[in-house]
């Protein structure tokens, strides 16, 4: 059994819902990442050659 005099009435703790909220966030920011990687990858960046051919020095 619970020992409810443990706890005085001003004790105050998150609790379940304060860990799922937690939990939600750091799963919500893991995809974030996630997808930040994924868009990043895609960006072509040029060779410093194509960008001297590009503006026409040598």
């Amino acid at each position: 059994m619970i020992a409810f005099d443990t706890v005085t009435k001003g004790d105050v703790s998150p609790g379940l819902l304060g860990f799922l909220v937690v939990a939600a966030l750091g799963f919500a920011l893991f995809l974030l990442v996630k997808s930040m990687k994924r868009q990043i990858s895609k960006i072509e960046v040029p060779s410093e050659a194509e960008l001297r051919k590009r503006n026409g020095t040598a």
